[in-house]
């Protein structure tokens, strides 16, 4: 595999560049070429056999985006190991969940993060995680910052052993089916899942739809803002690109840091010509209007694209118009962690064919996707809406839930059996194109975060005064959908407002700050059935402000406790607004 994504590079453009790092501090763009990312790989490569890492051994990845991160994926491949990586904002728990689900036996980390101005305890969460993970033998420490940290009996600095190791390391030959990496999602019970990810098919398919979703021409300069922590950065700035032997841009900073003109002084400075970002950012800037974009020159741009959900109309005309200045395709791209790679794009296409705004449209080759009904019947014909299932395999599909086979199973083809069922809901037009809809399951989207609102309630439910949560997704102009949450108090409890901040402060150190609920409303009991099943469906009535039409409430335990709620929502909505 490193082989695809390097050596064969490295022997006919050793100098071709493979990464430009966009670092945090605007500006300072750092340039490595295939050749030196080969030699970084190898010598990371070198390092971690030193220390015992074997073909088949875990290892995690908690780094911000950079060179040496790449690296540290390529070099767990290059030696068979099996990288995982960890979103460098997750909380310790977090981390350790992870750790301790996948069995790593090494943490790559570095001493500290930098994102948009703000420095990242990296090392600090890597410590306080491992301090519950027995099967951590090493941490390996690289250097972002000159800020010293604390290196005890089982950290390494990374660099210092880099620099002493061989600039050569032959890979590991791996069988097409061999595990390349694992990564952690949300799915709508519990705990994160970790799908997994295989070598040949895999790349393949990241490869593919890299050069033909994007229409990717050797010497283009693409620049997909996404973090290595999400799938979209292992697809879409890794494998992907660098099989292809393309230039890929890792940004390390934020939309608005130093100001809201980020992006696009970055697509002016390096040239970017193909831009792919997440919805919630182009709302974001959205807001902040046309001037930071126009400031810049963007000629450099060809094809702009969506991921991580839905993109709404508003933020599809604005990307197309005001970015795209009306003369770059649009590919509003559909995907998932479980799928690997792009399954639904408007290209590739024939040429000039048609694209409908805020549309996925077009499967890509090999992707037959299908639409069921409730009774998990096909189907057929146009103008129809259903569950979104692919019908064939795919190279690129997660092969299973590490150490849960019978999860995979369940989670993706119990409901329609010989189907993949992905989750979500979808409409077919007319002329046959595919609109997602959204999550069919109590799955909700925060600023391209997939999380379950299961998850939010697990972490709340460890507050002593707290018995009974609910959460469910609303809609949120920047973020997408935000979480609310409904909770039900100890009847002595007096500072409802401790406690709601108490319970931020749990979801953000159990999860991530970005998974904390924008409002928590008290209610003295939740909506349930007579079989104590919370009917969430209710909830998210009232919060839509669709109380007119809550449907069939007889399987309620006490169909009364639908007023209560209303009425504590319309105080609760009053008190915010005043």
């Amino acid at each position: 595999l490193t082989v695809n994504c390097l050596d064969q590079h490295v022997e006919k453009s050793p100098n071709r560049v493979a990464l430009i790092w966009e670092r945090d501090e605007p500006g300072t763009a750092v340039h490595v070429t295939y050749r030196e990312l080969l030699d970084l790989t190898c010598r990371l490569a070198n390092t971690l056999k030193k220390y015992g890492i074997q073909k088949g051994d875990k290892v995690a990845i908690y780094m911000s985006v950079s060179p040496l991160s790449v690296a540290a994926m390529l070099a767990c491949a290059r030696i068979g190991a099996i990288h995982t990586v960890v979103f460098a904002g997750f909380s310790a728990e977090s981390l350790a969940g992870r750790i301790m689900d996948s069995g790593c036996k090494a943490v790559i980390t570095y001493n500290q993060g930098v994102r948009g101005g703000r420095i990242i305890e990296l090392k600090m969460t890597v410590d306080e995680a491992v301090k519950n993970c027995p099967s951590i033998k090493h941490v390996f420490v690289a250097q972002r910052t000159d800020n010293k940290v604390q290196m005890g009996d089982r950290d390494i600095p990374l660099e210092e052993e880099m620099a002493k190791a061989a600039s050569v390391c032959t890979p590991e030959s791996m069988d097409s089916e061999d595990m390349l990496f694992m990564l952690y999602t949300s799915g709508s019970t519990g705990k994160p899942k970790g799908l997994v990810h295989t070598q040949a098919g895999y790349l393949l398919y990241a490869a593919l739809t890299h050069k033909y979703v994007f229409d990717y021409q050797q010497g283009d300069v693409f620049g997909c803002v996404a973090d290595i922590g999400w799938i979209t950065g292992h697809s879409y700035v890794v494998y992907g690109p660098l099989c292809n032997g393309a230039t890929s841009v890792l940004f390390e900073s934020t939309p608005v840091y130093p100001d809201p003109g980020r992006y696009w002084e970055v697509v002016q400075r390096l040239k970017i010509n193909q831009f792919y970002g997440a919805p919630t950012a182009i709302r974001l800037l959205l807001n902040y209007g046309e001037e930071w974009v126009k400031k810049y020159d963007r000629s450099s741009l060809k094809t702009l694209g969506s991921v991580g959900e839905p993109i709404n109309h508003e933020a599809w005309q604005w990307f197309y118009h005001v970015v795209g200045e009306g003369r770059c395709t649009l590919v509003d791209t559909w995907w998932q962690t479980e799928t690997g790679g792009i399954c639904i794009a408007p290209r590739p296409s024939e040429e000039k064919a048609e694209i409908v705004p805020a549309m996925a449209m077009r499967p890509f080759f090999g992707i037959v996707p299908v639409l069921m009904d409730e009774n998990g019947k096909v189907i057929e014909g146009n103008d129809v809406s259903g569950a979104l299932c692919i019908a064939q395999p795919w190279p690129g599909m997660a092969r299973t839930i590490y150490g849960d086979h019978q999860r995979f199973v369940d989670a993706y083809f119990k409901a329609y059996p010989g189907y993949y069922f992905t989750g979500d809901g979808a409409y077919r037009t007319k002329k046959g194109y595919y609109q997602i809809t959204g999550r069919m399951d109590d799955v909700i989207n925060i600023s391209g975060h997939r999380l379950g609102t299961a998850e939010i309630e697990d972490a709340m439910a460890d507050h002593p005064e707290v018995p009974e949560t609910a959460v469910i997704g609303y809609p949120h102009k920047i973020k997408g959908e935000g979480a609310f949450a409904f909770i039900v108090l100890k009847e002595q409890t007096a500072h409802i407002d401790r406690v709601k901040e108490e319970l931020k402060n749990i979801v953000a150190s159990k999860i991530a700050k970005y998974a904390v609920p924008d409002h928590i409303l008290v209610v003295k009991r939740l909506p349930k059935t007579r079989s104590g099943k919370i009917m969430r469906r209710l909830l998210r009535k009232v919060v839509t402000e669709q109380s007119s039409n809550m449907g069939d409430v007889t399987t309620l335990d006490d169909p009364s406790v639908v007023k209560e709620i209303l009425d504590a929502y319309q105080k609760y909505k009053e008190k915010s607004s005043s």
